[in-house]
């Protein structure tokens, strides 16, 4: 099975603008594509990991990729998929969001020499001229087929800000800048992404003479059409400070009965043979496919020991059917917390997990303590009011004592 037919059985593409082209361009091994990421917090999220397992899957076939950093577009904001305007953000801020996600894709994209480049547009964007800009690109779109377009249609009824209606022209322009200085002939990018791309296409085609071609991917969807990576705590993040490895797991073990396919699929590289052994499973079956699921996202997304760790607190805290809430609890009060923080030390005093701060502090420099799966490393770490609130936090003790510590 080629690379692109691997795609298609992973039910990975949905649009292409010439699917024999594209089929044997990385089917080579010769493409050099690239797909934009917009640095719009701090962190990527579930709906980035798609693209990143799509990056991994071409490279892996010899082909070259770019992950483009929107340094310049994120200072205007996409509106595809929006029915609203994206917050605006300080150069400052894009700039220390972008600086956050190369580790990110570092662990499923291989950024050694001559593997794979990062680039930011920000290079090209900031300082350019408008007028220039206007007569350069500008002239090369039409407004009647934009307005067309689907990522504008949804929100003209609703109200489209002209800085919006410029964005279009910027993920055009870099496509046409990384064909002329890269020898990108490939982007890629969600669904939501068709129109932005037919533009730089149609760009470069106009401005050089030459092809170059655009393959979309189907978006990450439960089968009830809503985007998965939500949770009622907001998006799953891919920093574990941000989502804990238990939680990402936990994100993966609890997906719907209907998903549970479709993700393996998708987001994992599980051989496909072996998911059609798992398409009729139903009820308690699908329980262990699940766990399979969880295990291979974070693995991916933390690395194995991270995966394993979140796989066996799992396990012991649901083990032989007892609930989560049969988990040893200490209720804190604020006035446990100092200006709103409470230190690891007094903590695991409080929960009773250590009998004095100087055992504690043991605990802690020997790396037998962990917070919502993620590694206690100094003694003066400490954890705000706000984050015992609700489900609280999981404290684990070596490898098997847990014990949760909510705000009453």
């Amino acid at each position: 099975m080629t690379v692109y037919e691997e795609l298609k059985a992973r039910g990975l593409v949905a649009q292409t603008t010439n699917e024999e082209e594209i089929q044997k361009l990385i089917d080579s091994g010769k493409a050099v594509f690239y797909i934009g990421f917009d640095p719009t917090a701090d962190s990527l999220h579930v709906g980035h990991l798609m693209q990143l397992i799509i990056m991994y899957h071409l490279q892996r076939a010899g082909n070259k990729p770019i992950a483009l950093i929107g340094g310049g577009t994120a200072m205007v904001g996409d509106p595809s998929g929006r029915t609203d305007m994206r917050t605006m953000l300080t150069q400052e801020e894009i700039q220390y969001n972008a600086s956050r996600f190369k580790d990110q894709m570092a662990r499923i994209v291989d950024f050694s020499e001559g593997k794979a480049i990062m680039i930011n547009n920000a290079e090209w964007l900031l300082g350019l001229n408008y007028i220039e800009f206007l007569r350069d690109v500008g002239v090369h779109y039409s407004v009647n087929r934009m307005l067309a377009a689907e990522c504008f249609k949804s929100r003209l009824e609703r109200g489209l800000s002209f800085i919006e209606f410029n964005y279009m022209l910027m993920q055009g322009y870099d496509f046409y800048v990384l064909n002329q200085k890269y020898g990108v002939t490939l982007q890629c990018g969600g669904d939501d992404q068709w129109s932005n791309i037919l533009g730089g296409i149609d760009l470069i085609r106009r401005k050089t003479g030459k092809e170059a071609y655009g393959i979309t991917f189907t978006l990450l969807l439960t089968s009830d059409g809503k985007k998965m990576g939500k949770t009622q705590k907001g998006a799953v993040w891919l920093d574990p400070e941000k989502t804990s490895p238990y939680d990402f797991y936990q994100y993966w073990r609890n997906v719907a009965d209907d998903d549970v396919i479709n993700c393996l699929k998708r987001v994992t590289f599980v051989p496909l043979d072996e998911i059609a052994r798992f398409e009729n499973f139903q009820g308690s079956e699908l329980n262990p496919v699940k766990e399979r699921l969880a295990y291979e996202v974070t693995k991916i997304v933390h690395g194995e020991e991270a995966a394993k760790a979140a796989m066996d607190a799992a396990r012991a805290i649901f083990a032989a059917g007892s609930a989560d809430a049969d988990m040893p609890t200490t209720g804190l009060t604020i006035d446990d917390f100092v200006d709103g923080r409470i230190q690891i030390t007094d903590l695991l005093v409080k929960t009773k997990l250590a009998p004095s701060k100087g055992e504690a502090r043991r605990l802690v420099d020997q790396g037998g303590i962990s917070v919502n799966d993620v590694k206690v490393s100094s003694v003066t770490e400490s954890f705000s009011s706000d984050q015992f609130v609700g489900n609280g936090l999981i404290i684990r003790k070596g490898k098997k004592v847990y014990h949760r510590a909510v705000l009453n």
